[in-house]
């Protein structure tokens, strides 16, 4: 899969990429046609920065319902050619979820949609799984054949099936299957067959064992690293439970280099935990200054990691970044201006979808930085990840007056929950598009309770109904 495009946010594809709130404010203003081409783009182009802990497939669900808009596009989209070569779960994920969602509010086209990909697509277990939560059981039971047929009776065959049992994120399908004569039998061996897998790695020794010692420790995370999977953060656990008084001069020596990089990075982020107020072990750190002494640094968050980030976040380099996100987790109001000129320098050097944005935009509220607010409201606008959206959101609402009668508005329409939670504690009721909006919330069966515990707060019960 390549990357997404983003459009510009100030266009209706790029808010929508974005699951803005204002994008569906805006798709609900614009003509049907350019609005239900700008959704299908997205939702056939999965736009999310992380696809695995962005939430789109609601957002887009109800901007189809309240467009009424047919499911041709995302049929076509599921049962293309490339389906046949392009396994990846991305490719289909975002549509079959948004599928799955609009089956809930009562759509059968997309459940019948649906079901025929369960049959025939190559992402099926994606979609059975949609359709565990919301078919019935003659539905589900009608899929047992083709989904089934999957698998051959070869020896193969069986080891597949087994292990599509034992990993179903969503059991009931099997389950129901299962308790039929024409696969019960069949489905049973391969659940237990599954079931002896997972007990087998149980007992497939690997990694650390049983008398191993600092050394031992150090030569296991040099093959991890020649074998391109660095081992160095369960090394230093396993090093925290093998290592005694008498190692500790070991452990400082290779924490200097002297047993390589390895045995580098396992030490440092051994002495990080191990003794965290020790200065030598910061200015080991500050010597090293690579990609590992960064990543042990940013374990650390005692009284002596903080008085050195004051030191090192004027630093232009990743240590220096470090600092400033350390500064803005632990750090107190007096470093308020060493955080916002993190934030600021973060923003202007990487743009706004940098990963230390977000603890920086985190810490900008926790220290309530009020002057923080333009360049929290450019991260807000500009930002493709809805999760530094949210945080940007809540920072505004710590730090900005105007949020309420402003960002929060539109946010009851955000695509994140966590971010519609803090629109239902903050948005200002004299807007009249809140207290319908709110009401909706209260009502709707797919909404998160935390969403609609806010929503409650804010309006009369006889109101929510």
């Amino acid at each position: 899969m390549f990357e997404p495009v983003i459009a510009p946010s100030g266009t209706l594809l790029g808010l929508l990429q974005r699951g803005r709130g204002d994008g569906t404010l805006h798709a609900l203003a614009a003509p049907r046609a350019e609005a239900l081409a700008a959704l299908n783009l997205c939702v056939a182009g999965d736009p999310r920065q992380d696809w695995q802990v962005e939430n789109r497939s609601l957002y887009y669900a109800r901007l189809y319902l309240d467009l009424d808009g047919p499911l041709g596009e995302i049929e076509a989209h599921l049962l293309s050619v490339d389906d046949l070569v392009d396994e990846d779960d991305r490719r289909t994920g975002l549509a079959l979820s948004v599928l799955g969602h609009l089956a809930s509010y009562g759509r059968d086209d997309a459940l019948m949609l649906l079901r025929r990909y369960a049959a025939t697509g190559a992402n099926w277990a994606w979609a059975l799984d949609e359709l565990a939560l919301r078919d019935d059981d003659e539905g589900l039971r009608s899929l047992a054949s083709p989904v089934l047929a999957r698998f051959p009776a070869t020896a193969e065959g069986e080891a597949r099936l087994a292990a599509a049992v034992r990993d179903a994120y969503e059991p009931r399908p099997w389950c129901l299957w299962e308790e039929g004569p024409a696969y019960g039998e069949r489905l049973r061996a391969a659940r237990q067959q599954g079931s002896f897998d997972r007990w087998q790695r149980q007992l497939t020794p690997r990694g650390p064992q049983p008398g191993w010692g600092v050394q031992a420790v150090f030569d296991w995370a040099a093959d991890g690293l020649r074998r391109g999977t660095p081992l160095h953060v369960p090394a230093a656990r396993c090093l925290a439970a093998v290592a005694t008084p008498e190692d500790r001069s070991a452990i400082l020596a290779a924490a200097a280099g002297a047993s390589g990089e390895a045995a580098r990075a396992t030490a440092l982020h051994h002495l990080v935990l191990a003794e965290p107020e020790n200065p030598a072990v910061l200015d080991l750190i500050e010597a090293a200054g690579d990609e590992p002494a960064v990543a042990a640094y940013e374990r650390m968050c005692g009284p002596a990691a903080v008085e050195r980030a004051r030191r090192w976040v004027q630093r232009p380099d990743a240590l220096g970044t470090a600092a400033g996100t350390l500064l803005a987790a632990r750090g107190g109001i007096e470093d308020a201006p060493l955080v916002l000129g993190a934030l600021r320098s973060t923003v202007r050097g990487s743009g706004p979808d940098s990963t230390p944005l977000f603890t920086l935009v985190d810490g900008a509220g926790r220290l309530r930085i009020d002057c923080a607010a333009p360049v929290l409201r450019h991260i807000y606008r500009e930002t493709a990840s809805s999760h530094l959206r949210g945080r940007a959101a809540r920072a505004l609402a710590a730090t900005d007056p105007s949020f309420a009668a402003g960002f929060a508005v539109e946010c009851l329409w955000d695509c994140e929950e966590t971010t519609r939670e803090v629109a239902a504690r903050h948005a200002e009721t004299a807007d009249a598009r809140v207290a319908p909006r709110l009401r909706r919330l209260a009502a709707d069966p797919a909404e998160e309770e935390d969403v609609q515990s806010a929503v409650r707060s804010r309006i009369a019960p006889e109101s929510a109904v």
